[in-house]
């Protein structure tokens, strides 16, 4: 009798122990901050005015997709908005948003200012992702162990346009670059592309900035003015190259160079990570589910911002972590890669973290092409033919 009892309790206590549903877990909560700059609005269209939200857009509709998957993973990611006004300092503004829980920080700012904020986190173990500078120093003898780059590099960009113009075989370049630091920049990185891919650039001349408005109708006409004469009597060239970051006068150099000749760089012929005309791989989706929820078209930095969200969103499902250096170590690794909706999957250049990607040619309507061009062979990968290979870099990472 005593056994049965003993035996009925024991089964007892077998089938309830069957039928405890656990307590459910606590999410795992993913807080990222978007660090932005406020960009100029001195651009030549008003089709390229910054809008408010420019680059937050991208970065919260990439936390809707990692919380896509997140319902099913037992996690959630939040974007906090940190938008500096034109004289904030950028140090202080990464402080208060690592005290607010987030470590890892979407950076869209200046070369000057990333440095600052990447040696400021530094013993905070921050992790930050740079969507915005083109700056190639930065990835080589200025390169930072706690900066993963998504923004393509300048040498990335000429070099992706530098196959096509010779794949079309015109190897004949007449360079114009503007009168600022930037636009010098630029330009070198032409030459170092025309260099590497055999093109040559027969003469290499200077719009200098007279600052007299680019949207004013007086800047208007006298920058159209200026441009007959400033491309006349120039060596024969297949195709006009303009260095033109600053945003001053290569819009305007298409149907107004003194010789009928094709226009690529600041103007024309763009390479660009981004563009709101590119439809391919299935861009269209992402594109349209952008207007819906924004009302304009994506530009390349929502789109690398999206993207620095979607590899955080990666990395914290892969490793079940939010901490830095356990998402930094698996971004880094062989097992990290990433769709972005431009044909390949991406992954990080580990010499120094330089996310590879293909670089888009745009005439701001539609995507003409898309490098690397076909027959740029490479014994790695195609994507580490665009911009600083390994074996040239100068970056030493700890």
């Amino acid at each position: 009798m005593i056994r049965a009892m003993i035996r009925s309790r024991v089964i007892g206590a077998l089938i309830a122990a069957l039928f405890v549903v656990p307590a459910a877990a606590e999410p795992l909560r993913v807080t990222f901050g978007v660090l932005r700059q406020t960009h100029s609005s001195e651009t030549l269209s008003i089709l390229d005015l910054p809008a408010e939200d420019d680059t937050l857009a991208g970065a919260r509709l990439g936390a809707e997709d990692d919380n896509t998957t997140g319902r099913f993973t037992g996690q959630s990611f939040e974007a906090l908005d940190a938008k500096l006004a034109p004289d904030e300092d950028a140090v202080a503004a990464a402080m208060r948003l690592v005290e607010a829980g987030a470590s890892l920080v979407i950076a869209d700012l200046s070369a000057e200012d990333l440095l600052r904020v990447s040696d400021a986190l530094k013993p905070r173990d921050a992790l930050l992702f740079n969507v915005s500078a083109p700056d190639d120093s930065l990835r080589e003898e200025a390169c930072r162990a706690n900066v993963i780059h998504v923004a393509p590099t300048r040498s990335m960009l000429t070099d992706g346009l530098a196959q096509y113009l010779v794949w079309k075989q015109w190897r004949r370049w007449l360079l114009i670059r503007g009168s600022h630091p930037a636009d010098e920049f630029l330009a070198a990185a032409y030459r170092a592309s025309a260099k590497k891919f055999g093109a040559k650039i027969v003469d290499e001349r200077v719009y200098v900035d007279t600052e007299g408005g680019r949207r004013s109708d007086s800047g208007s006409v006298q920058t159209q003015r200026l441009i007959p004469p400033l491309t006349q009597n120039a060596p024969a060239y297949d195709v006009l190259i303009a260095a033109d970051e600053s945003e001053v006068f290569g819009a305007y150099l298409p149907y107004r160079t003194f010789d009928p000749r094709p226009i690529a760089g600041s103007g024309g012929l763009r390479p660009v990570s981004w563009d709101a005309a590119h439809d391919q791989w299935g861009a269209v989706q992402l594109q349209n589910r952008f207007f819906r929820q924004f009302r304009r078209g994506m530009n390349g930095r929502d789109h690398q911002a999206w993207l620095a969200a979607r590899m955080i969103g990666e990395a914290a499902t892969r490793v079940g972590s939010a901490e830095p250096k356990a998402l930094r170590g698996f971004l880094t690794g062989a097992d990290f890669s990433i769709a972005a909706f431009k044909g390949v999957r991406l992954s990080l250049r580990p010499w120094n973290l330089q996310l590879r990607q293909p670089i888009l040619l745009t005439d701001g309507r539609m995507t003409v092409s898309v490098s690397p061009q076909e027959g740029f062979l490479h014994q790695t990968t195609e994507l580490d033919t665009l911009g600083v290979d390994k074996p040239e870099t100068k970056c030493r990472l700890p």
